[in-house]
């Protein structure tokens, strides 16, 4: 039931957007009167979506006849966005529009329907169609910019947080090339879309740039652009992506030269040319995070409020005991002490390293937090690493052995056993 999964996602993201944190306990919601009107309608819905098929189009036929029967529905909004959702993955353009420029007129930041309505409108193809997406590329654009100079959202970090907001501009400012280039001026559109892999490179952008030099008869450019769409490391160009582009290439280059003779050569300079671009791109992002792209847990380093980073680099080879906590988290401040009487087992053994990571969204709040509390132990803070090794629950208590691989995961804890069983494992990981 994916969509009704959907649903139920979004009244998640509103209970964090009203400022509940992940793994916090839900407000008790006053009693339902199984009798009211609303309780009725959610019966519907529920056995409704429960009779649907699993295909978005099946989804989409089920709430819109909710929507038909409870036009006055409380839930019109979420409801609405679930249908925007189930649009796009049923590639229903019409609907996207619909959906999409409804949820945008109650979020006008919302960047994931900025990017899908626009791309409605452009596989429509006929002008009108096209200016109306040029004019949500341009709302795109200045939500984006919008939100530059804002500080990462929730424990994301600064280099996760450029990135992402250097690929929503990218994909704003691609759009708005294939709309320029629509209505006319195939020019504007080529320098459109090379700002967009100027600011993140990717396949779209490249392609993008591609079309419009060789619909100007500038192939030789052409072919090089198409070339780099091939080549560029890029998760979201598929492989049927890439055989389109392979196959635009060689037409291209058969056009200019009148054969595929050299091509590969070709090829291989737009490979050196994207890993390069790539790799200053890497130590860009390193340079304002030195978490960027960390592909194990060794590779993190940990801030903290005493100004002194972790590499957690200098605990190879040693087993690392990891509590993640909050200050928000009444069960965190019970197990404290319980942490501290196992620290103090292993005291004398250099080798195990316990390490306390806080999962705070507001690090202001947590050097106050531990001089109320009268914590004595060094904490860090969680710098990405919580996402990557997918702490869910707060607290979690991981062991990770000397080769930095997760040997025991503990969520939550049991005040009467945790000191037993915490130790138990960190002695198995030791041995």
């Amino acid at each position: 039931m994916k969509w009704f999964a959907l649903l139920l996602a979004a009244g998640m993201l509103s209970a964090m957007l009203r400022g509940q944190q992940p793994g916090q306990p839900p407000p008790v919601p006053p009693p339902v009167n199984s009798a009211s009107p609303a309780a009725s309608e959610t019966e519907a819905l529920q056995r409704s979506l429960g009779e649907a098929g699993n295909s978005p189009k099946d989804y989409i036929r089920v709430l819109e006849a909710h929507l038909a029967k409870y036009p006055n529905t409380a839930k019109r909004a979420e409801i609405e966005k679930t249908l925007a959702q189930a649009a796009a993955e049923a590639h229903d353009d019409d609907r996207i529009i619909k959906y999409g420029e409804r949820q945008l007129q109650r979020d006008p930041a919302d960047i994931v329907f900025l990017d899908r309505v626009p791309r409605a409108y452009l596989n429509k193809d006929d002008p009108d169609s096209a200016r109306k997406a040029l004019a949500w590329t341009d709302k795109f654009a200045q939500a984006v910019d919008k939100l530059r100079g804002t500080p990462p959202p929730g424990r994301m970090s600064a280099a996760q947080w450029l990135r992402d907001l250097d690929q929503a501009g990218g994909r704003a400012l691609v759009l708005k090339a294939r709309a320029t280039g629509k209505l006319g001026d195939s020019a504007a559109a080529a320098r459109l879309a090379k700002q967009s892999f100027d600011l993140y490179p990717t396949a779209e952008s490249a392609r993008e740039e591609g079309k419009w030099l060789a619909a100007m008869g500038d192939l030789q450019d052409a072919i090089d652009r198409y070339a780099d769409a091939f080549t560029i490391e890029d998760p979201r160009n598929n492989e049927q992506d890439r055989s389109k582009d392979r196959r635009r290439l060689g037409e291209l280059y058969v056009k200019a030269t009148g054969s595929e003779r050299g091509l590969g050569d070709r090829i291989l300079a737009s490979y050196d040319r994207m890993s390069a671009i790539m790799t200053a791109r890497l130590a860009q992002l390193k340079s304002k995070d030195p978490n960027a792209e960390a592909g194990s847990i060794l590779d993190f380093t940990l801030p903290s409020p005493n100004g002194n980073p972790l590499p957690l680099t200098s605990l190879k080879g040693k087993t690392i005991v990891f509590d993640f906590w909050a200050t928000w988290c009444v069960p965190c401040r019970a197990q404290r002490p319980l942490y501290e009487d196992v620290e103090q087992k292993f005291s004398a053994d250099k080798d195990v390293v316990f390490v306390s990571v806080n999962t705070d969204e507001d690090r202001a709040q947590v050097a106050p937090f531990l001089k109320q509390q009268n914590w004595k132990n060094t904490v860090y803070y969680d710098a990405g690493l919580a996402d990557f090794v997918k702490v869910t629950s707060i607290p979690t208590t991981l062991i990770v052995d000397r080769s930095g691989q997760i040997a025991s995961r503990m969520n939550g804890f049991i005040p009467e056993r945790f000191v037993d069983l915490l130790t138990q494992r960190i002695e198995e990981t030791r041995h």
